[in-house]
């Protein structure tokens, strides 16, 4: 059961083993857009290749043209122009580099959001009767959001670690010992993340769920706004509702602890502690010899290409936990296994007559019940009282759910060898509680099938009797329909869902 409850806030972290399973899954994903990423990745070595190049260029001008007071204006104006350019192409690397990524990375949740959406439609009515509808679209719509950062921060990542090599190669080149010492940070810097990962993890699972609780209880509130206001209802669900959102709060305010403890300071700390330890060890170099004072800008740059996409990392990192999770909440979806009940898609028989038979079929309720048979032509009354199964057999009828033992026969064949789409089409429901969708009357009768025409919708909507109230609105069959129908009775929705049905002229009419 999706829905969360006070145990289920205590989430666990995910394990290394999920983990590694949702990347696996989500990179199936990416990969649909490898030329994209991959365009990405080849900018982002041309970058690294870029940011070693232009701190080189600088010690080389600082060393051999700055220290003479001979060097000519023509040639400060001619390296200046050159910089100018290598900053100009880093630019333009630059864009093409996030822009590349940037629609790979959207493509894919695009992708993973579509297919999410077509597996919801395959779910059973069990599905939705257990599951909050807040819930369902916060894995929809955030989860999948969610997942953008996520993506970015791989791309930082093989940023950082192109940048890193490269300045790695370019310190190794100006001084060794120097450049090992720089390097053996790598060692802090991955107990940081252990940590952070450790500490994190079961944060941003347990922020997931109180965000879906949030939206759970938003789309209770706003679909039954009229019956809180009438009971009277406002400040107690004002007071669940702040109850959740202060418990978001304080989750939050964990996250942002260990975000501002474990991320960009630990980063600055560390950059600041290898630059004081290159300064030094060039200060006690130059009390042997002369250290030039490109090749000690140079060092610290590269110190800074070192460090500072580590810093993006870093940053991101918040973005990965919290991508796991979105990502592990989504593949829980996609693995749930509520299908709708199973027809013979490619059955090409048909209903004809009508006639409907219940032979022996059990539904939560005792196996040995009688044989009843609906004749074509005639009419059925189930009567019992509230919770005695009428809307059941409907449901079960309609294929909605499956039903255990026995059979349901239609024209003297079983209901299961008929496809969807023929049960859908002979046989009209009409619900207790009506439902309009945004768009027109004639939009909704029609059910945006553009195949019926207007003369239809009419002749439906007259044999009725909702042509009388629609020929008086201003605009007809053209009057705007907001969400749910608002703007109208019970009666005139119930009225627009009966020649919604009625248009298709079923073979069989059922009215819950």
């Amino acid at each position: 059961m999706d829905k969360p409850t006070k145990k289920s806030q205590r989430v666990q972290s995910l394990t290394r083993k999920q983990q590694v399973t949702v990347l696996k899954r989500l990179f199936k994903y990416a990969w649909l857009f490898k030329r994209q990423f991959a365009t990405a990745l080849v900018f982002a070595i041309g970058l690294s290749i870029i940011n070693v190049a232009l701190p080189r260029m600088l010690q080389y001008y600082m060393d051999h043209y700055l220290v003479h007071q001979s060097t000519g204006l023509q040639i400060v104006i001619g390296f200046a122009i050159v910089y100018f350019i290598g900053t100009m192409i880093k630019a333009i690397v630059q864009f093409v580099q996030n822009f590349a990524f940037s629609m790979g990375a959207e493509r894919t949740l695009e992708k993973i959001r579509s297919n999410l959406y077509k597996k919801l439609h395959t779910f059973g009515m069990e599905y939705f009767d257990r599951t909050p509808a807040g819930s369902i679209v916060s894995r929809v719509t955030n989860d999948t959001k969610t997942l953008y950062d996520f993506w970015n921060l791989f791309l930082t990542i093989f940023v950082a670690a192109f940048a890193m090599i490269s300045a790695f190669v370019a310190m190794l080149s100006v001084s060794v010992p120097l450049a090992l010492a720089t390097a053996a940070f790598i060692l802090v810097l991955y107990f940081v993340v252990w940590l952070y990962q450790k500490l994190s993890s079961k944060i941003y699972r347990t922020l997931r769920e109180l965000l879906s609780q949030i939206n759970t209880k938003l789309n209770e509130s706003l679909m039954g706004i009229n019956i809180i206001q009438q009971f009277g209802q406002q400040k107690r669900m004002t007071k669940e509702f702040e109850t959740k959102n202060q418990a978001y709060f304080h989750m939050r305010n964990k996250m942002i602890n260990v975000n501002s403890f474990l991320l960009y300071p630990t980063i600055t700390l560390m950059f600041t502690l290898a630059e004081l330890i290159a300064l030094s060890g060039f200060g006690v170099q130059s009390m042997h010899t002369i250290v030039a004072a490109g090749v000690i800008y140079a060092f610290i740059s590269y110190q800074q290409n070192f460090f500072n996409p580590l810093s993006d990392v870093m940053n991101y990192m918040s973005y990965f936990q919290d991508g796991l999770v979105a990502g592990f909440r989504i593949m829980k979806m996609f693995d749930h296994q509520s299908t709708a009940p199973l027809q013979n898609e490619t059955s090409n028989k048909q209903i004809t007559e009508g006639k409907i038979e219940f032979r022996h079929v059990t539904f939560g309720y005792e196996p040995d019940k009688p044989i009843f048979t609906v004749q074509p032509g005639q009419t059925l009354a189930l009567v019992g009282h509230t919770g005695s199964g009428k809307s059941s057999i409907v449901n079960i009828l309609l294929r909605f759910y499956e039903f255990g033992e026995g059979q349901i026969l239609i024209d003297d064949q079983d209901i299961r060898d008929f496809s969807t789409q023929e049960l859908r089409q002979k046989l009209g429901l009409v619900i207790q509680e009506p439902y309009l969708f945004y768009g027109d009357i004639a939009k909704n009768i029609r059910m945006f099938d553009d195949k019926i025409t207007d003369q239809q919708v009419k002749q439906a909507a007259e044999f009725v009797d909702a042509d009388q109230f629609i020929s008086k609105l201003p605009n007809k069959y053209h009057a705007k329909v907001i969400e749910r129908g608002s703007t109208f009775s019970t009666g005139q929705r119930q009225l627009i869902s009966f020649a919604r049905t009625i248009v298709r002229d079923p073979t069989v009419l059922i009215l819950d």
